[in-house]
């Protein structure tokens, strides 16, 4: 979650002006057949991979030593053979001897080894703590030593752009080499990225030749369609009805979700080591979560709040081959009013909510102010849930404010990757009311976390997925909405794309959540017609 949250509206005007006034090098660029122009709605904070670039999806400029093919298996780049010791703790690879950096420098184990240890040292949002150490035995083999077994090692290092060893300082975020597709040129802040291919690439060299990546709003990215001043822009299904000459939409399969996180504690005054506030006297009751859960109408949702550009939700991995099938729960106003009626919830003044003990059945949920993805999505659910007699007022706050409050109030969240190890996050105890995104919810549970260690320590996928999925739903306990509901998941969004008429992006593969830069993943694979 380092990435910065989309360029406010107030930026809007200035980045328009920038593509007309003061960009013409990116004006001329849209619609040529060797460039790209692609309008997206957050900027990076780097593009050093050991800080966290690329993370979930592929970091175009550097190589990494596995990659995802699109069924979320794993194929070479870097690597031409690697090897697990029988223990789980010791991973050899053998890396190909023609691959150099755009500096002219071959790219050595080495280099691999520097980029591991680097990565750990940062603890970013790249998780190596269970690495104990990367050597190179030669100028292609590389050994690493794991503390303990670790089953999404292979989705890490996918992930890991490797850097030069000879070439890295500060400032390499900002001004990076890398032995990837395409070779950064570029980096105005708040404006653009400009990349170009590599001719020097030990793959099949990028068709498209230059590529301008422009920081955007919604609202500003389809005016630039509107205008014909990008080729590609990432939009939102509240903005994909519009049509425009010239171009056609793309629906992104994506496991990027949207759901309601729920605070688990009762307000007790106690608060998170920053001073946020803790607990929800509500939401801390296991009927409001899942009456709330069963009250909604997800495909009702998808079909008028995101105009069709979606799937309903009920997990934070659905369709992944860890998924548990049995979390997905039906639509049930009847049962979700029973499940209150039997804990003691009643309407007794006829207002239209239910209180018990006097506490009404009432409270706020936040989203980031000009998402209207999120505040379409809350809006549409908590119209749903006033008719149990819940009521849920919803409000569009900075991100700021929402670290402060998230602890204490609903938050429209949003997650989604190709890696399980986002299920590790978001449940583990430890990982808890700290100051981050993963739990502000508050869910402990032993028996979950002995599944999540269990599934982090299988040593095949069939062993580490049965795991995952019993920490969703064992028969009797686990995160699902029929279990202990600390979330109550909504939609999985379509990631809908203008895409200029004549170009093609490729076979997308199933886009994560959106800040990891998802549709350029495949870059080296776009073309133009004839």
């Amino acid at each position: 979650m380092k990435i910065k949250r989309a360029v406010a509206l107030l930026l809007a005007g200035i980045m328009m002006f920038s593509l007309t006034a003061c960009g013409n090098e990116t004006e001329s660029q849209a619609g040529d057949k060797d460039s790209v122009v692609i309008a997206i709605g957050s900027e990076l904070e780097t593009l050093d991979p050991t800080q966290g670039w690329g993370h979930g999806n592929s970091p175009i400029v550097q190589s990494t030593l596995v990659r995802y093919t699109e069924d979320l298996e794993f194929e070479n780049d870097l690597a031409v053979d690697y090897a697990l010791s029988s223990d789980g703790l010791e991973w050899t690879f053998k890396i190909r001897d023609d691959a150099y950096f755009t500096d002219g420098e071959k790219v050595t184990a080495s280099d691999v080894a520097f980029t591991l240890e680097t990565a750990k040292g940062a603890q970013g949002s790249v998780d190596l703590t269970y690495m104990e150490s990367a050597k190179a035995q030669d100028d292609t083999t590389i050994e690493i030593r794991l503390s303990k077994p670790t089953s999404i090692f292979l989705n890490t290092l996918a992930s890991i752009g490797i850097v030069p060893e000879h070439a890295y300082s500060e400032d390499y975020g900002t001004n990076p080499i890398g032995s990837g597709p395409y070779r950064f040129v570029e980096w105005r802040p708040q404006e653009q990225i400009l990349f170009t291919a590599n001719e020097n690439y030990y793959g099949t060299v990028p068709s498209i030749k230059n590529v301008t990546v422009v920081f955007m709003s919604e609202d500003a990215a389809l005016a630039a369609v509107q205008a014909g001043e990008v080729d590609v822009a990432y939009s939102s299904a509240t903005l994909a009805s519009t049509e425009v000459d010239g171009y056609h939409i793309e629906a992104i399969t994506s496991a990027d979700n949207r759901g309601f996180t729920l605070p688990m504690l009762p307000d007790e005054g106690k608060k998170t080591e920053s001073g946020a506030p803790i607990g929800n006297d509500v939401t801390c009751n296991i009927e409001i979560r899942q009456a709330i859960a069963y009250a909604i109408d997800r495909q009702q949702i998808v079909d008028v709040a995101l105009n069709g550009f979606g799937r309903p939700a009920y997990s934070e991995n659905d369709g992944m081959p860890w998924n548990n099938p049995e979390v997905k729960i039906e639509t049930d106003a009847a049962y979700a009013k029973q499940l209150l009626a039997d804990a003691g919830w009643e309407d007794t003044d006829g207002d239209g909510i239910v209180e018990k003990d006097g506490l009404k059945a009432e409270f706020s949920c936040i989203y980031p102010a000009g998402d209207s993805v999120r505040q379409a999505v809350a809006m549409a659910a908590s119209e749903q849930v006033a008719d149990i007699g819940i009521k849920i007022n919803i409000e569009g706050i900075s991100w700021d404010e929402i670290m402060q409050r998230m602890f204490s109030e609903a938050v429209m969240m949003g997650w989604g990757s190709s890696s399980p190890n986002e299920t590790y996050y978001l449940y583990r105890s430890e990982g808890a009311l700290l100051d981050d995104y993963y739990n502000p919810e508050g869910y402990r549970s032993d028996v979950t976390d002995g599944y999540l260690e269990a599934a982090m320590e299988s040593l095949t996928a069939e062993e580490a997925n049965e795991n995952w999925q019993k920490v969703q739903w064992d028969g009797t306990t686990g995160t699902a909405m029929k279990g202990e509901c600390p979330w109550v998941w909504i939609v999985n969004l379509d990631h809908v794309t203008y895409v200029r008429d004549g170009l093609s992006i490729g076979e997308q593969p199933i886009h994560g959540h959106g800040h990891g830069l998802p549709l350029i993943q495949n870059l080296n694979e776009w073309t133009w017609a004839e």
